[in-house]
Parts: structure tokens; C-alpha cells; sequence
């Protein structure tokens, strides 16, 4: 008997960001992306989580195909985004991510979990494997949520 198809989709990618290395107009243009991907995520029922360490970002995108796809041939067509390559295009059974979009910048609050992931060798060779950059964001996800109380999710 085959498994019931879903529509529900995740697609895990990540790329080279080109960002200024200026701290005040980084800051500025990390504030403009999650501005604008906030808005068309919550129009188009999308959540994501991005996550940024020095030049390079990577990124969890979750909803239905179709929505997904176009989010994700928008970030291609961003010029902030150099070399942008899928790691995982799968089905998914649920959400596994609550906001329609949250960026983490590694940095001292952020460090532990970026340091025990240890993607930076894998951006580098551009082979960061799907299930490293999921766990980061799980927990990423767990310690933000955490922090406001929220000890369990019911998605």
C-alpha cells in the first residue's frame, strides 16, 4: 500500500550572501530581507527559518508545493544570493517550524549551537548536508522558544 501523498513540502538550500561587511548597513539589509520574506511568507501560508554565519546563509522553507517552489525562485532571482543550491526538496508529514519567517545571525548568543553544528568547513566546499542545517534550526527554534517560556509545540 503506498503512503498518501502530501502537498506539504520542505526545501532546505543554502547560498553565499552578498551583504555588505559593514556592521550598521549589514544589519540594515538583514533587516530588509526579513521585512519583505515576512510579508510574502504570511500572504503564501509559508514558515522558514534562515540562518546566516559570516557570508553564507541557509534556510528551511516549509508549505505547500507550489507556494514553496515560487518562494524559493524568488531567493534564486535575489541578488543578495550567490550560488544558491537545494539540499532537500522532500514531502514532509507536518510544520516542524512556527514562524512564518526567523533569521538567526550566529553571533555570542547563538555561537554554542552554530559551533556544535560545524557547518562553516561544509559552506565553504559547498557540500552542507540537509540534516545539519535542520538540526541548527531545530535548535535554534528550541533555545528562541525556550527563552520565552514555551517549553513544548503542538504544530
Amino acid at each position: 500500500m503506498r503512503g498518501k501523498r502530501t502537498s506539504l513540502v520542505h526545501l532546505i538550500y543554502f547560498s553565499r550572501l552578498a551583504l555588505s561587511s559593514e556592521p550598521q548597513l549589514r544589519t540594515s539589509q538583514i533587516g530588509d530581507i526579513t521585512r519583505q520574506a515576512q510579508k510574502k511568507n504570511e500572504f503564501s501560508v509559508i514558515t522558514s527559518f534562515l540562518m546566516i554565519d559570516q557570508n553564507f546563509a541557509a534556510q528551511v522553507i516549509e508549505g505547500e508545493r507550489n507556494l514553496v517552489h515560487e518562494t524559493f525562485n524568488r531567493i534564486t532571482e535575489d541578488q543578495r544570493h550567490r550560488d544558491v543550491l537545494i539540499c532537500e526538496w522532500r514531502e514532509i508529514p507536518k510544520r516542524e517550524f512556527v514562524n512564518s519567517f526567523k533569521v538567526v545571525v550566529r553571533g555570542p548568543a547563538s555561537e554554542p549551537h552554530f559551533a556544535k553544528a560545524n557547518l562553516m568547513p561544509a559552506f565553504q566546499r559547498g557540500t552542507p548536508k540537509a540534516s545539519a542545517i535542520l538540526g541548527l534550526a531545530s535548535a535554534l527554534q528550541v533555545d528562541a522558544m525556550s527563552k520565552q517560556g514555551i517549553d513544548h509545540l503542538f504544530i
